[in-house]
C-alpha cells in the first residue's frame, strides 16, 4: 500500500488550533465568519432533506459554528463534537472528542450524518480520510462537507512569492494547495459514496491592509503548516515588502485590498437500495 505524500504538519496545525482556541476561549478575536457563513449555508441544504439523522458527527468542530446549527435543527438527534485538536473540545457540550480526521474511531454505519466544515483540506491523505468517513456511514447516511479551493487566498500567494523571490532570490510555499472542483467528485465516487455532488462559492472579503488579513488567519488557526514551509526567519522587511506588492496590485478603489476565499462545498451518500439510480 503506497503511503501519502505528507503535505502538511499535523502536530502544528494542532498546535496553531489550540493556539487560536486559547485566544476565543479568553474572549479574543475569533474569526469564525466563515465558518459561520458555512453553517448557515449547511442549515439551508439540510432543510431541503425531509429525513432525520438520529446520530451526527461535527469533525473538525473547530468554534463549534456548525455544531450549533446541526444541534438546533429538529431532524437532528445527537450530535458528536470532533476535532484534531484537544483544546477545541474540551468543556464543548457533550458528546465531544479529540481524533484525529485521517484515523477515525467510529464503528462501521455508526453515523447517520457527517459533516466537515473547512478541515479536511489539512489532511494529508484526502481519499484516506473520505474512505474512513464513507465506511461510518450508516447506509443511506449523508456526507456533507466545504472545503477551500484553489481560488483561496490568490492574492496572498502571489504577493509573498513575488516579496521572496525579490528579497531571497527563490520562493518557498507559503500557502496550501486546496481542492479542485473538477475533482471533488471523483474523490466522493472513490471513497464508495453515491450521487456525489459538488459546487463552489466565492467569498470577497476587504480588509485595511495584509497585516489585518494575517491577524485572521491567525485567528482562525489557519496559517502555514506545510512541511516544505521555509524554516529562515522571516523579517520585517519580508512582510513589509508583501504588504506594498499586495496594495499595488489587489486594492480596491477605496484603497482597502481583497481576498478571496473560494469554499467548495460537497454532498455524497453512503449507497442504499431506496436511492435514485443515475
Amino acid at each position: 500500500m503506497t503511503e501519502p505524500h505528507i503535505i502538511f504538519d499535523r502536530a502544528l496545525l494542532a498546535r496553531r488550533r489550540a493556539r487560536a482556541a486559547a485566544a476565543l476561549n479568553a474572549g479574543g478575536f475569533g474569526a469564525d465568519f466563515l465558518l459561520r457563513e458555512v453553517a448557515a449555508d449547511f442549515a439551508d441544504r439540510l432543510a431541503m432533506i425531509k429525513r432525520d439523522f438520529p446520530i451526527a458527527l461535527d469533525l473538525g468542530t473547530h468554534t463549534g459554528a456548525v455544531a450549533d446549527t446541526l444541534a438546533a435543527a429538529a431532524n437532528i438527534g445527537a450530535v458528536i463534537r470532533a476535532d484534531l485538536c484537544p483544546d477545541l473540545v474540551t468543556g464543548a457540550p457533550r458528546p465531544a472528542l479529540a481524533c484525529d480526521e485521517e484515523r477515525l474511531p467510529f464503528a462501521p454505519g455508526a453515523l447517520n450524518l457527517v459533516t466537515s466544515a473547512l478541515s479536511l483540506q489539512w489532511v494529508n491523505d484526502l481519499p484516506g480520510a473520505l474512505a474512513q468517513i464513507a465506511r461510518g456511514l450508516a447506509p443511506d447516511g449523508l456526507f456533507l462537507a466545504a472545503l477551500f479551493g484553489t481560488e483561496t487566498l490568490r492574492e496572498l500567494r502571489a504577493a509573498l512569492t513575488l516579496a521572496e523571490t525579490q528579497l531571497h532570490g527563490g520562493a518557498s510555499p507559503r500557502v496550501a494547495p486546496f481542492i479542485e472542483l473538477r475533482d471533488m467528485g471523483s474523490l466522493l465516487q472513490r471513497a464508495g459514496l453515491a450521487l456525489p455532488v459538488a459546487d463552489k462559492d466565492l467569498i470577497k472579503v476587504a480588509y485595511p491592509t495584509m497585516f489585518e488579513l494575517l491577524r485572521d488567519l491567525r485567528a482562525m488557526g489557519a496559517t502555514n503548516v506545510l512541511v516544505e514551509r521555509a524554516r529562515r526567519p522571516v523579517t520585517r522587511r519580508f512582510f513589509a515588502r508583501a504588504a506594498e506588492i499586495y496594495a499595488e496590485r489587489f486594492a480596491r478603489a477605496d484603497g482597502r485590498i481583497e481576498a478571496t476565499f473560494e469554499i467548495v462545498t460537497a454532498t455524497g451518500w453512503k449507497p442504499h437500495e431506496s436511492q435514485q439510480k443515475p
